[in-house]
């Protein structure tokens, strides 16, 4: 094997590591384009061929995982995801509404609430499903279905 066909096996090489290290599948394709070229390099391809071909493989890699469902990721607001926020879906007591607001004791401290919309005033206990600066939007509460 010729030291210019090599490059491009080393390169595939390093490239997966990275990848390994960042999780994100893209530094893949682009080693899928890497390995093209390899495999173009050794049918004879000219160096400018061997360019073409990794550019070409690595993008329409780079795309086809775009439109996968790999290549997207789901992203829910800060202020809705439990990931992000530890308070959503924890629970709390409201004793009153008035239109649709109140104060409840939470963690020690009194908050906002208000109810999120078409969810009943009258449920005793509430599940916090959005945090709005200090004001904690609520739902009712699921009970447990006995099995």
């Amino acid at each position: 094997m010729a030291p210019g066909g090599l490059f491009w096996w080393i390169g595939a090489g390093v490239l997966v590591a990275l990848e390994l290290m960042s999780g994100t599948f893209y530094l893949l394709m682009i080693a899928l384009g890497f390995v093209a070229a390899a495999i173009a390099r050794m049918a004879g391809a000219a160096t400018d061929l061997q360019l073409a071909v990794a550019a070409v493989v690595a993008l329409a890699a780079v795309v086809i995982l775009r439109r996968s469902r790999f290549g997207r990721r789901s992203r829910k607001e800060a202020s809705k995801n439990p990931d992000v926020n530890l308070d959503i879906g924890q629970t709390l007591t409201v004793p009153v509404w008035h239109e649709r607001r109140a104060r409840a004791n939470y963690r020690g401290a009194a908050w906002d609430v208000e109810l999120a919309a078409g969810e009943p005033e009258d449920a005793q206990v509430y599940e916090i499903a959005e945090l709005r600066g200090s004001c904690l939007v609520v739902v009712a509460r699921k009970r447990a279905t006995a099995a």
